[in-house]
């Protein structure tokens, strides 16, 4: 059983993870991630499934996160749904490979995954590292291809690809503000397949915590996603008042934080 200090650390990590999720279309999984299995190794819980469940939870949560946030940025009119339409279905087949991949692989390797990947998302933020506008989207096959891979690296990471599909859409000259309402768009049937790709890749594993359907933590996940679903909105609404490249050098600090609290955890463990 969670206690109330650790389960007063998912409530607050809801309020951030669903406010970065409506504000910049990225950053909730990338956040819940670290603080689930925080939580779950401060509570003796999951053993060496730990990261498994925190990325099968983090896309659970992230199935009401992007729902909510996507219904925000469409009555604003921001969704390009063409894009949407093109990119979902190699998104979602993505996902649920990468998520039945990830079911073979050892909780060890998913955190240097996650580590790696969570400093390569913190720098490029810090110091606006992006592609320049050089294009325009691609045809049927290069959406398949991108968004297959994007899904793919999701399922791993339990993110809904914004870190990936927000700058890919910048490439191909999509205005930040509509990448970043199309991105909340894509996030959803990405942690639609991640979250069932994990349940069905976890539930005959042994071991797992009480309160564990496969590899999602629903205790986690429920606080989780009440909060994210709150407060998503309220992102999504001042993404369009406040200055976003601010934010998001704040919250690259906070990622390489978070990654390097990782990072030494994972030393301290070899």
């Amino acid at each position: 059983m969670l206690s109330f200090g650790l389960l007063a650390a998912l409530l607050g990590c809801g309020v951030l993870a669903g406010f970065l999720a409506g504000l910049l279309g990225v950053g909730g999984g990338l956040v819940i991630v670290p603080v689930v299995v925080w939580v779950l190794g401060a509570a003796g819980l999951g053993g060496d499934h730990v990261q498994h469940l925190a990325v099968g939870t983090s896309l659970a949560v992230m199935v009401f996160t992007s729902f909510s946030s996507v219904r925000a940025h469409h009555k604003k009119g921001a969704v390009d749904w063409r894009i949407v339409r093109a990119m979902a279905p190699a998104m979602v087949v993505g996902t649920f490979i990468g998520s039945q991949i990830a079911g073979w692989l050892p909780s060890q390797g998913l955190k240097w995954f996650f580590v790696a990947y969570a400093y390569l998302v913190g720098l490029q933020m810090l110091f606006d590292i992006k592609p320049q506008a050089a294009r325009d989207m691609p045809g049927h096959a290069g959406q398949w291809g991108a968004g297959t891979l994007i899904g793919m690296v999701s399922s791993w990471v339990g993110i809904g690809g914004g870190s990936m599909s927000v700058p890919f859409m910048s490439w191909c000259n999509v205005p930040v503000r509509n990448a970043i309402a199309t991105s909340a768009a894509l996030g959803w049937p990405i942690a639609v397949a991640g979250a069932a790709g994990y349940l069905v890749s976890g539930w005959t594993v042994p071991g797992l915590p009480w309160g564990a359907v496969g590899f999602v933590y629903l205790p986690a996940a429920v606080t989780l996603m009440v909060m994210t679903v709150l407060f998503a909105p309220l992102g999504a609404w001042l993404a369009h008042r406040l200055p976003v490249a601010r934010l998001k050098k704040l919250f690259a600090l906070l990622m390489l934080f978070m990654a390097s609290e990782m990072l030494v955890s994972l030393l301290k463990s070899r």
